[in-house]
């Protein structure tokens, strides 16, 4: 007689866009998921056709249609669904199953004013899916405190679940198209105003070094960034390469001075931890979950004022040269994608089992 495995669904759809963070969240924690959980469930990933097939044959594929924000024909097929971040076209309403819900940040509260309509709309859709899904996770504790605090019917059944990171590296012998001559700063994520790029330039002030900056480009703060480098005499030393490939991150992490994330809306930051497993030093903004994140291993900007900023990289590069790199790199490796996949795995299970008792889970247990 077969065995009939729990079902579950990943919701997968804000991966159309590469050179994300939920790109590479849903990416490692889908394979994750199989990886530990094939044998005992029937997997299945919600998808733009272009991803289709991406986990592998282990996994089924539901294709993305545009009616499913009305109607989702699959509404009953499922045990346990898993939204995987808090834009899916469809919520918990949707389907019979159980249903988790990851929230990756209110970032909107950040960026957009009280009492925009935009930020007031996008506040009462996730209310209204905040309240409909059994289980809610964070992906930090800074947004778990964010979400009780403006959801606190979330109280009861939120958990922090870290995600994790891989530890990659470029080929030997591999070279980016776009390679800085001599020493650089590296920074990464989609160039727009909460990265707050713009403040790393007057880092280049008073010595050779460049600044490379990769991720998608909102074209309209590129040229804020531009602006500033033109203001302070470093133009020719600012570089905007767009998307890179993950061989070039991984090449910009290895060969650059420091890692530099002054942003001020993050939810989890996972190039801070990426540039950790290269061993680099790593300067932040103290703004959101990064202090979290980068805990006593990174370097923190109090504030964005240039002289304040200059000392504390100059200060933190002296500093890191006594065994910081042994430092960043043990912090990182608490950061693994086995630990949030055995964490989902447990809500999984509590869940089309009738219970589930992993609330208190520490998120970086082993």
């Amino acid at each position: 007689m077969k065995l009939i495995k729990p079902t579950v669904l990943l919701t997968l759809d804000s991966m159309r866009f590469a050179n994300t963070g939920l790109h590479t969240f849903g990416h490692s924690l889908g394979r994750e998921i199989l990886r530990q959980g094939q044998a005992e469930l029937d997997v299945s990933a919600y998808t733009y056709p272009v991803q289709h097939g991406f986990l592998g044959r282990a996994a089924g594929y539901v294709r993305h249609r545009k009616f499913h924000r009305w109607f989702f024909p699959f509404q009953r097929r499922f045990d346990v669904v898993h939204f995987t971040d808090q834009y899916c076209r469809f919520g918990p309403a949707r389907v019979s199953g159980k249903t988790i819900m990851t929230v990756h940040d209110l970032n909107q509260i950040y960026e957009q004013p009280a009492g925009c309509p935009k930020r007031a709309r996008h506040m009462r859709r996730l209310q209204v899916k905040i309240a409909g899904a059994d289980r809610i996770v964070a992906i930090s504790h800074f947004v778990a405190a964010d979400v009780v605090r403006h959801f606190p019917e979330a109280r009861d059944k939120i958990s922090v679940i870290y995600n994790g990171t891989d530890s990659t590296h470029a080929p030997a012998g591999h070279q980016p198209a776009c390679a800085p001559g001599g020493a650089f700063l590296f920074a990464l994520g989609m160039v727009c105003a909460k990265k707050n790029f713009h403040v790393l330039v007057p880092l280049l002030r008073d010595n050779a070094r460049k600044l490379l900056i990769s991720g998608i480009v909102k074209e309209d703060y590129r040229q804020i960034i531009m602006a500033e480098a033109i203001a302070c005499g470093v133009a020719d030393r600012v570089i905007i390469t767009g998307p890179v490939s993950e061989h070039d991150k991984d090449w910009y992490y290895a060969n650059c001075d420091a890692f530099v994330f002054p942003s001020l809306a993050e939810g989890f930051g996972l190039p801070v931890i990426e540039a950790m497993h290269h061993g680099k030093p790593v300067f932040l903004s103290t703004m959101t979950s990064l202090p979290e994140i980068g805990g006593a291993a990174a370097y923190y900007f109090d504030n964005f004022e240039p002289a304040h900023m200059a000392r504390v990289l100059e200060q933190g590069l002296a500093d890191f040269a006594n065994g910081g790199a042994d430092k960043v790199r043990a912090h990182a490796a608490q950061y693994t994608w086995a630990k949030a996949g055995a964490a989902y795995l447990d809500l999984y299970r509590g869940l089309y089992r009738g219970g589930y008792h992993g609330h208190d889970r520490d998120p970086l247990a082993a």
